[in-house]
């Protein structure tokens, strides 16, 4: 009696193994089946350096919006705008992050059909010297050499353009020198290789962060002015406008969820992407350092916010284009002008379309911050 209730046992035993087996095959299986569901995307970055400055691209992919979305999104660090801009009109990936100079040019002097479908920004660059340096303003800089991340980056012309508005010629009356991101860069400026460093504001308040302490010249022009914006093709927009849309969605709810909570962005950030944490100080210096980038980038944002009409996220002023289109030509950085609405998409509901979402629900995400 006692044998035949074991082989029972055993039998029931078995038959569970199978099942859960099936099961757990079936459950893999579609988890498989929605991974490769998902289509792939490529965002290619005028940087190589992805750390917490880039909230509306690194928060959708740690927090899973795009996945949600039905995309599997792959954003990629490049070393300018230039080159994303290349690989964008060669077809290689479906959206690039360009400077506005980059869009404009594009379309004025290349007639590429490439299209803003979320603004990013207004100009933050700044032509930076040390604080306790003999560079007292930026007359000062005839004959000197000035540093920049790359010699293909949209910084370019609004570095040539400060210099000219102030009896310059960047052509013949300074020396213009890649000198790469970060340390590399700082050290270049710390050690004479060059007298001056041109740089957006989350880049500057990096080198700040390391003690450096920096006089900053800027035209009161830039703050008014569009400039990192998110692009695609126009065919692509022509063809699967609800991609784009779903792109731009997912970055909203990242812009908005570290707008909310700063701090918890970063947390987010440094536990799904823990190679860009910084090193070489203590915790809480390390945070603050963070912080300051974040904090940076997020001013910027906010400035575009309330340029582009402060109702939608990533909305685009096509006046604001427009006039940096003017500064561009009356720079002779660009030598025709289009209808300012050519560097937009011209889908009118994109953005508000884009914007249908919880935002309370990622507010409260953000502020309840947990798991994080």
């Amino acid at each position: 009696m006692q044998r035949h209730f074991s082989v029972r046992v055993c039998q029931i035993y078995g038959w569970a193994l199978v099942v859960l087996g099936l099961s757990l095959t079936t459950m893999v299986c579609a988890a498989q089946a929605q991974e490769r569901a998902l289509k792939k995307v490529t965002i290619a970055v005028g940087s190589q350096v992805l750390n917490v400055s880039y909230p509306w691209l690194m928060m959708p992919l740690a927090l899973g919006y795009w996945k949600q979305e039905g995309y599997d999104v792959n954003v990629i660090g490049v070393s300018g705008s230039a080159q994303a801009l290349q690989q964008l009109a060669s077809g290689g990936i479906e959206f690039a992050e360009l400077n506005a100079t980059n869009l404009i040019q594009a379309n004025t002097e290349g007639n590429t059909k490439v299209r803003g479908v979320m603004g990013n920004g207004v100009i933050d660059w700044g032509l930076a010297v040390l604080d306790d340096g003999p560079i007292k303003g930026v007359k000062d800089l005839k004959s000197k050499k000035v540093g920049i991340v790359s010699l293909a980056t949209g910084g370019t012309s609004l570095l040539k353009g400060l210099l000219r508005s102030n009896g310059i010629d960047p052509e013949t009356d300074i020396q213009l020198i890649a000198v790469g991101g970060g340390a590399p860069a700082l050290d270049a400026l710390k050690n004479n290789r060059v007298q001056a460093l041109m740089f957006w504001q989350s880049a500057l308040t990096g080198f700040e962060n390391s003690g450096t302490k920096l006089k900053v010249f800027r035209s009161p022009q830039w703050r008014s002015m569009p400039d990192f914006t998110l692009t695609a093709m126009q065919k692509l927009l022509d063809s699967d406008p609800k991609m784009v849309e779903a792109i731009v969605r997912g970055a909203a709810k990242g812009q908005l969820f570290a707008a909310t909570n700063p701090d918890c962005a970063r947390r987010v950030h440094w536990k799904a992407f823990a190679g860009t944490k910084p090193t070489g100080a203590d915790e809480a210096t390390l945070v603050k350092w963070d912080l300051a980038l974040l904090n940076a980038q997020l001013e910027t944002l906010n400035d575009a916010f309330k340029m582009n009409g402060g109702k939608w996220i990533g909305a685009m002023d096509p006046a604001a284009y427009g006039r940096f289109q003017d500064f561009m030509f009356d720079e002779k950085q660009i030598t025709k002008q289009l209808p300012r609405e050519t560097f937009i998409a011209t889908n009118a509901s994109l953005i508000e379309n884009a914007n249908r979402f919880d935002r309370e629900e990622v507010i409260a995400a953000a502020t309840t911050c947990k798991g994080w």
